[in-house]
């Protein structure tokens, strides 16, 4: 439903100054945001009640602690590096960084290939990518046999080079696309790639200048229209892709920080994940979720817009990622993922007990002007009685773009999934039971945390800890999920027992 001017003029005081938010991430990764900057300051509403946790089958290696955390006397004992897993084990393991998407794609002649963005920031990982040996920008693998994962190709092309958030694929038209993209923002590059003949070997169809800005994108089911959303400048652009060699720009969008952008089955409807409203402009917006119709852009009608439907957000909220679209008893909802913990709303912050991790949740689109939040996804880890100053001294928990937080979830499929995958950050991949949407429970997890021997040139932050960042893709015919972390590169990991049982 959309706010009445009474609503919008209330919570006027408490709005997020968006823009600022990625910008002052860029500055703590940096190292130039110390965190004496982030005092402890009010008293928010208690989040939501901790998934239930997994119950582990044979064959599993457990946590020590509570759910999801890596306590540091694991990394002095060496238990750390023997990592975690419930219901899971590794089948293989590739590469030594990852960034922010793992797709899966087979091709006309049979080929079952892996995509992962190589680099979380540029020039973080490339002088330790090329001494190991791993090359830049995105990584091709085949996986033909999933046991032995072989590189077939870097793309280096501008936008793949630094893709951020943005790197998708269509497996209907056999489409690889990335626009150039950095925390905040950057000019929006466009490399489209065709992947359908033989995956392992991508062809380069078209580099522009067509998407304006870049940061996380979305592509609509159809394949003829990439949507990219350039976070700090407030830009969402459509470009399309009929003819991959000449993209054309079709709609500039601007108004609150677009993050993610999901379609519906039909490609009418977009689920934006929004992360707020930067100061000065006219749009009041909290960060959530907001629907629009977006039905004369992908029709090709003349000058056309887009129409907002509603929005929604909730109390926990920190930084929304992106909403899956999925059914499930015949009803819409969408798998909404929120990233790391707030640093910068209503005055509490990253390292304050109460700062908001807004972790996932499922929410009800059925109908689309009336979106309601069902239930949540969320670690024990990530309660505000947990976050101690113990809890920060384990490796990576003080660094405010790593942390104990969520940042990536997907599903298997579209239709009636049963198990969700979400990349954790510290806490590795976690697997859901959502066949009860309105309770969901863990099934199993993988984490294995790096220990920081391996990567002497990464420095900020350093290689330790587990930094599951990326999207996950699903091997179902396998049994297996696929996911990178950042400090160690691609996963191909194998369900066991109840978490194998979910799969369709």
């Amino acid at each position: 439903m959309l706010p009445t001017a009474r609503d919008r003029a209330a919570r006027t005081s408490t709005r997020r100054r968006a823009t600022w938010r990625h910008l002052t991430v860029a500055l703590v990764a940096a190292g130039a945001v110390g965190s004496a900057a982030y005092a402890a300051a009010g008293d928010p509403p208690p989040p939501p009640e901790a998934t239930p946790a997994a119950d582990c089958g044979p064959g599993s290696r457990p946590e020590t602690s509570i759910q999801g955390r890596v306590p540091k006397a694991d990394y002095a004992s060496g238990r750390a590096a023997r990592g975690y897993t419930c219901n899971t084990e590794q089948t293989a393991q590739q590469g030594s960084s990852g960034g922010f998407k793992t797709l899966r794609y087979t091709d006309q002649q049979g080929n079952t290939c892996a995509y992962y963005d190589s680099t979380l920031l540029v020039p973080r990982d490339v002088v330790s990518n090329l001494l190991r040996g791993d090359g830049l920008g995105v990584v091709v693998l085949d996986m033909n046999d999933p046991a032995a994962p072989r590189r077939t190709a870097n793309l280096t092309t501008p936008a793949m080079l630094s893709p951020h958030e943005s790197l998708l694929l269509n497996e209907e038209r056999g489409l690889l696309v990335a626009v150039m993209g950095t925390l905040a923002t950057a000019p929006g590059v466009l490399d489209v790639y065709d992947i359908s003949g033989d995956c392992r070997k991508p062809r380069l169809m078209s580099t522009t200048l067509s998407a304006r800005f870049g940061h996380e994108s979305g592509l609509s089911p159809d394949g003829r229209t990439f949507w990219s959303a350039g976070a700090a400048s407030t830009t969402m652009t459509a470009v399309d892709l009929t003819d991959p060699r000449r993209p054309r720009t079709l709609l500039d969008h601007n108004g609150v920080v677009h993050h993610g952008l999901r379609f519906s089955d039909d490609g009418r409807t977009m689920y934006v994940a929004n992360i707020g409203s930067p100061n000065g402009t006219d749009v009041l917006a909290d960060p959530g979720l907001r629907i629009y119709d977006v039905s004369e852009v992908h029709d090709r009608e003349p000058d056309p817009e887009i129409h907002l439907l509603s929005e929604l957000t909730w109390p926990e909220a920190s930084i929304p990622q992106s909403a899956e679209p999925f059914t499930s008893g015949g009803r819409q909802y969408v798998l909404e993922v929120d990233e790391f913990s707030d640093l910068f709303g209503d005055g509490r912050r990253f390292f304050a007990r109460n700062a908001p991790v807004g972790a996932a949740r499922i929410i009800d689109v059925e109908d689309p002007r009336r979106p309601e939040v069902v239930s949540h996804l969320r670690l024990s880890v990530h309660q505000p009685e947990h976050r101690t100053d113990a809890q920060f001294a384990d490796p990576g928990a003080t660094f405010p773009a790593q942390g104990y937080a969520a940042h990536y979830c997907s599903l298997p499929t579209r239709d009636e999934p049963r198990i969700a995958g979400c990349s954790m950050i510290l806490s590795g991949l976690r697997l859901f039971d959502i066949s009860d949407v309105e309770n969901p429970r863990e099934v199993g997890y993988f984490n294995q945390p790096s220990v920081a021997r391996d990567k002497p040139f990464v420095l900020l932050p350093p290689a330790v800890g587990g930094y599951a960042m990326s999207r996950p893709a699903w091997d179902a015919d396998n049994d297996a999920v696929w996911y990178t972390d950042v400090n160690s590169g691609f996963y191909n990991v194998r369900l066991t027992g109840a978490a194998a049982e979910l799969l369709p």
